[in-house]
């Protein structure tokens, strides 16, 4: 088993006739996923999505991976593959296409639409090439060839990329549901022949490892809706991904079955469900469907919001009503169902918004009470099975915490996949594919990136810095005026808190240790604003720290004249 060193070097410049494969997210983390794949000086990218930000990073919109170490190869890339249509597979694409608009991207149909439709947003018109499974595309230096896969959105697809180096298959997001709604079935027939063919590394999805046996199939969540929607007495609010189209189309249903009217809330939702519908992936009733702006005139018992929010994002529609900041009231007797599962860091802000909704008066259903959600990635068992079929001879696990890489690397020793040849990376890590086996090179630049208002790479961790101290300790503000002559104080220290707790009228003691600072360093001819900056800063921040225990942050404003 191969483990990143935090020592390790650029990469070397790549053998002949070897594959390199670079992840630039998604390994240690559920989101930003991203894999650059590089053959005789050419690059193929496999998916460019984002992650999004936890409460430690405050202000953050987006977390993209970082192009830098692809920066001045763009001419050099053959194409972006697309397994699916999720946002932390495709949701990083137009700030790479923003750097070079005519970078060609490949995905199934459903995929191609929902990225077009984030690119019009963003004023790019891709050049696309529409693919579907059982397909084979030559992409520049790289043969491929796309495989259906189950997942918790239709037309998801797995690659195998063959090179003169190997045959290297990416599964993309993945299940094994064997009655799906769309009987669409994980073609494990054409994983199998890529086995006999002998597949040299194996890409798989890990975000289930450590979960045991099979995932339940999609067609459970049925019965269960019914039952909720058969106890409901006024509205029914459902959250879910705005790209759920097998979760929406069940919900869809049963309101059509009670007599219900929908309304989708949220553009994303909106958007992503015409898109769907649109293309024929999602059956729609007629008259089901309504405007928001017509539910006034439709008695609470019969009306179904679809919205999103589900992972308590706070500018989402779900959220803002928790928060009674959104059109839409929640009132005593409402019901919410939150169709997902929790991603990993989420879970503070989606009990925040459950509490939110139940102060309000509402019931609301969720995974942890009702059966309203099945996951979309392979647990424990389906990978065991997979891995039989496969048979590759490098394993490499992705998209997941380290926890998941992990338990992928333990199932797949059970297996027989030898210890040595299972790589667990992270971002960054070049693994170079050279006479049939996988090893760590190398490690390129594998930041995050964020993503805040307009400003893209501008926030850096000293910002988040200044931004968590801001919210946890306040600040604290100190202004005076000196002499530019003597360096004596003429006026102040002025100073006042905000957000600190401690009251403006407490500061008399700092103030006489600040004059009594500054004139010292006055006679010791210390007199470059700077320096009384740092001096002030010091003497506050000390005086506070000891008589209160808090570290606000400290703004000293020194005027000269």
């Amino acid at each position: 088993m191969s483990h990143p060193h935090p020592d390790l070097g650029a990469p070397p410049k790549l053998a002949p006739n070897a594959l390199r494969i670079t992840p630039l997210g998604g390994l240690g983390e559920i989101g930003r996923n991203m894999t650059v794949f590089e053959f005789g000086g050419r690059l193929l990218i496999v998916d460019c999505g984002v992650l999004f930000p936890e409460e430690e990073q405050p202000g953050v919109d987006l977390i993209l991976p970082d192009f830098t170490s692809i920066r001045d190869r763009l001419n050099d890339i053959d194409g972006i593959v697309l397994t699916h249509g999720h946002e932390d597979h495709i949701g990083a694409v137009p700030y790479l296409l923003r750097e070079k608009p005519d970078l060609p991207l490949i995905g199934s149909k459903l995929t191609l639409a929902l990225i077009e439709a984030k690119l019009a947003e963003h004023r790019i018109r891709p050049y696309t090439l529409e693919v579907k499974e059982g397909q084979r595309e030559r992409i520049g230096s790289f043969d491929c060839e796309f495989i259906a896969v189950n997942h918790s959105i239709p037309d998801a697809l797995a690659v195998a990329i063959r090179t003169p180096a190997g045959l290297v298959v990416a599964t993309g997001d993945f299940k094994m549901d064997q009655v799906p709604l769309d009987r669409r079935l994980t073609d494990l027939p054409t994983f199998a022949r890529l086995g006999e063919e002998g597949i040299d590394l194996l890409l798989v999805d890990s975000t289930n490892a450590e979960v045991p046996g099979f995932i339940a199939p999609e067609r459970e969540i049925g019965p269960v809706l019914q039952q909720v929607f058969d106890r409901a007495d006024k509205r029914i609010i459902v959250a879910s991904f705005a790209s759920h189209v097998h979760r929406i189309q069940q919900v869809l249903d049963t309101a059509h079955e009670f007599g219900r009217k929908v309304a989708f809330v949220g553009r994303s939702m909106v958007r992503n469900m015409g898109i769907a519908r649109d293309l024929g992936y999602l059956k729609v009733p007629g008259g089901l469907v309504v405007d928001v702006k017509t539910l006034d005139d439709l008695p609470d018992e019969d009306v179904v919001l679809i919205c999103t929010g589900s992972q308590g994002e706070p500018m989402a529609a779900l959220s803002r009503m928790a928060n009674r900041d959104h059109q839409i009231r929640i009132v005593e007797g409402d019901t919410v169902i939150l169709a997902s599962s929790l991603i990993p860091g989420n879970e503070n802000a989606v009990y925040r918004v459950i509490n939110g909704l139940t102060r309000w008066g509402a019931n609301v259903v969720h995974k942890g009470n009702a059966k309203v959600h099945v996951s979309g990635h392979a647990s424990a068992g389906e990978l065991l099975y997979f891995f039989n079929i496969c048979k590759p001879r490098n394993l490499m696990p992705v998209h997941g915490e380290w926890r998941h890489l992990r338990a992928v690397s333990e199932l797949g020793q059970k297996t027989g996949i030898r210890k040595d040849r299972i790589v667990i990376a992270e971002d960054g890590v070049a693994v170079d594919l050279v006479d049939g086996v996988a090893r760590i090179v190398g490690k390129v630049q594998a930041g995050y990136v964020y993503v805040d208002g307009l400003s893209v790479g501008e926030v850096g961790e000293g910002s988040l810095k200044d931004r968590r101290i801001l919210g946890d300790e306040g600040i604290i503000t100190a202004f005076m005026v000196v002499d530019s002559a003597t360096g004596k104080v003429l006026s102040g220290p002025n100073i006042q808190a905000r957000g600190s707790g401690i009251e403006d009228d407490s500061f008399g003691p700092a103030i006489q240790k600040i004059q009594e600072a500054l004139n010292r360093s006055a006679q010791d001819g210390v007199l470059e604003t700077r320096q009384i900056q740092q001096l002030v800063r010091r003497t506050l921040g000390k005086w506070v720290s000891e008589t209160y225990r808090r570290r606000p942050m400290i703004l000293p404003m020194v005027v000269e004249v």
